[in-house]
């Protein structure tokens, strides 16, 4: 029976760095993968350039059915000490806005840092998991035969991008061995609309606009209101663009979206171009304030088309000031998760220890990054929680096992 100290299910963001932070510590740490290569998200994120962490981490930027769990993780690794790594690695980067930092060069350096961090430890790819037996030591069943371990940390991921092997393994073995599952469903991922409000969107596909996405507060599922500040992109399917991205995370099937399409006062500048003379016509003055394409599409759909400011009634115009800072949607769905960059949801926050990633009802057992019930924002805050919640198993594991030397 081949056996190990920690094995190691998945060698993703959180799975690499779990097992670099056992390295050096005397132990047998085997790392499974049924992917051919390690790190595959890492790889494709961030356009190629890896949005590897955002020094703006906090709780607050995560969604969990139990709020503040990743708090404490969160803490016990900052932003701060995964830069000094790269730094270390001699990775040059740069930050954009909201604290989002990339690298300059390939998303390929952060995977290599990560394997050579591991050290002695054993990265066995191509091998697929298929369950784990509770019971001292753990057994881990793989298509290359079973493997016992002391301690199992189970860093799968979600179901999100599927084409670079994306599976919901890491949920099958929770539910198998007792633990509860939060609805899953993608995130960050593009909306879509019915046949009908395509009218207006798919002309405009290509078009973006800095605008801002809400929802109002939900007693079912409980949720207070939430609103996104960024761009958005009109696609011949719906909607995406950042905005787009944070808000899909928070919306359910069958709930009205609400867009700003502009951070000005639309009335005041319709007001004061009307003043200034009023023959000029209603499309070219919106035109000022928004994306030629679509003020020339709101304008048509308003029944205003060529029409002159001053031979418009105040309620004409108040009602295109509301399409454009109120304007209501209600998409049919999402792209799926062939596309998220997410997964919402997944193993229930309530069985697990925050300190340790820990089960609460199998020892040895650790649940740590995607597969958990903890889910970023946009702009690097996963990459965070990966590295933060692969530290927090690392370091109790440690602190469980006393290696032989």
């Amino acid at each position: 029976m081949d056996q190990a100290d920690v094995v190691i299910l998945g060698a993703g963001a959180a799975g690499l760095f779990c097992a670099g932070s056992l390295a050096g510590q005397g132990l047998r740490v085997v790392v499974l993968d049924h992917a051919r290569d390690p790190g595959e998200k890492i790889r494709i994120s961030g356009g190629g350039r890896c949005n590897f962490t955002n020094l703006g981490t906090s709780h607050q930027t995560f969604l969990s059915e139990v709020p503040r769990f990743c708090a404490s993780a969160l803490a016990g690794y900052r932003p701060e000490d995964f830069v000094a790594l790269v730094d270390r690695a001699g990775i040059a980067w740069h930050e954009k806005a909201q604290g989002q930092l990339f690298c300059d060069g390939r998303a390929t350096q952060i995977v290599r840092m990560l394997v050579d961090r591991m050290g002695l430890a054993e990265l066995r790819l191509g091998v697929a998991v298929q369950g784990v037996t509770p019971g001292m030591p753990l057994r881990v069943e793989t298509s290359a035969g079973p493997i016992e371990a002391r301690h199992v940390v189970v860093s799968t991921g979600g179901k999100s991008i599927p084409k670079v092997g994306a599976t919901g393994i890491g949920y099958d073995i929770a539910q198998a061995t007792g633990h509860r599952i939060v609805e899953t469903r993608p995130g960050l991922v593009p909306l879509t609309f019915a046949q009908q409000d395509l009218r207006l969107s798919a002309p405009l596909s290509g078009v973006a606009v800095t605008a801002r996405a809400s929802l109002p507060a939900a007693k079912a599922p409980r949720r207070a209101a939430v609103a996104f500040d960024d761009q958005l992109l009109f696609t011949h399917r719906g909607l995406s663009g950042p905005a787009i991205l944070q808000i899909s995370s928070y919306w359910r099937p069958g709930e009205e979206l609400t867009l700003d399409l502009h951070s000005g006062d639309t009335a005041q500048a319709l007001r004061q171009a009307k003043r200034e003379g009023g023959r000029v016509q209603v499309a070219t003055v919106l035109a000022r304030l928004l994306p030629e394409r679509l003020a020339t599409a709101i304008v048509a759909e308003e029944g205003l088309e060529g029409a002159r400011l001053a031979d418009q009634p105040d309620a004409r115009l108040g009602a295109l000031v509301r399409r454009v800072h109120d304007w209501r949607i209600r998409p049919v769905g999402s792209e799926g998760y062939r596309t998220a960059e997410v997964t919402v949801g997944g193993v229930d926050c309530r069985d697990l220890d925050a300190r340790t990633m820990a089960s609460r009802h199998v020892p040895g057992l650790h649940f740590i990054g995607e597969v958990v019930d903890v889910t970023g924002w946009l702009g690097g805050y996963n990459f965070q929680w990966a590295w933060a919640s692969g530290h927090a198993a690392a370091r109790a594991i440690l602190g469980a096992i006393q290696p032989d030397s």
